[in-house]
């Protein structure tokens, strides 16, 4: 039986990414406009923050504040009740602007960088995972990883998945007590470049494929796709979640490019779009 067609949740988008589910609304950075908002599933938006040197990136502290990827001075910084404050600088850590973070249940960030200069020409790179502590302190916790994009937790709190968008894989670590990571192993390899990821109940993780499939595809570990939902060829999707008052609904954050040099405003296309699906979704994000 095919999937429903996808239906639009908000568009009038630059390059919408970072989607997350949190107290009842979808949260997400419009990286290229500089701001993060967060929508109802009624359409109704509301721009939360501005972050001048682009956001990526979104979770929550234990306490509830924001943390936000601020990607092109490499900080991750805090929304404090009086505003943005820096959390932790990542500059002399990050090899390039900072990207995707997952946060867990303790308030512990995980992010990821490009490594290089993707719309510059570089050649691909092995990169650093960093982590964030609850109280701003911060260090290496994996390394040579090819362009660490979107990432999950179990609901366990005991293993990290990750998208290597340049290894074309799904990669996963047991997570320490401490936070450190371990047992470095393949999780899945991916029909194309993985961007954004979310993880449901039943342990398998919607992975969004801009290029070449256009699509978002349900894997179980060892590779196996479940479900595959097409997008447009055109403006195709860079992130997806599973929201919705029971996270039975797998939110698509599409547009047409992600080079900060083909961007021209809202005419970029950017929007987010709504499908039912059939397993909710777990874990963090």
């Amino acid at each position: 039986m095919p999937a429903p067609a996808p239906t639009l949740l908000l568009g009038d988008l630059v390059f919408p990414e970072g989607p997350r589910w949190h107290e009842g609304r979808l949260w997400f950075s419009d990286m290229h406009a500089k701001e993060v908002v967060a929508v109802g599933m009624d359409g109704e938006r509301e721009t939360i923050v501005r972050v001048p040197q682009q956001p990526s990136g979104l979770g929550w502290l234990p306490d509830g504040r924001l943390l936000i990827v601020s990607m092109l001075d490499r900080k991750l910084l805090r929304l404090d009740p009086d505003g943005l404050q820096e959390h932790a600088d990542l500059s002399g850590l990050a090899s390039h602007n900072l990207n995707d973070m997952v946060v867990d249940g303790q308030g512990r960030a995980y992010v990821g960088n490009f490594g290089f200069d993707p719309f510059g020409g570089d050649e691909p790179r092995g990169t650093e995972l960093i982590l964030v502590t609850p109280e701003g302190e911060a260090r290496v916790v994996a390394d040579d990883l090819r362009f660490p994009n979107g990432a999950a937790v179990t609901p366990d709190g005991g293993t990290l998945i990750i998208a290597e968008s340049y290894g074309k894989r799904l990669s996963a670590f047991d997570i320490a007590a401490d936070g450190s990571l371990d047992n470095r192993r393949v999780w899945a390899a991916v029909p194309g470049i993985p961007d954004g990821i979310a993880l449901d109940a039943e342990g398998c993780v919607w992975v969004a494929v801009p290029f070449r499939t256009a699509a978002a595809v349900r894997i179980a570990e060892g590779g196996a796709i479940k479900e595959t939902i097409e997008v447009d060829q055109d403006r195709p999707i860079f992130a997806c979640a599973l929201g919705g008052p029971d996270r039975r609904t797998l939110i698509l954050a599409e547009a047409i490019t992600g080079d900060p040099s083909k961007i021209e405003g809202p005419s970029n296309g950017g929007r987010l779009r709504q499908v039912p699906v059939g397993v909710p979704g777990a874990g963090w994000p």
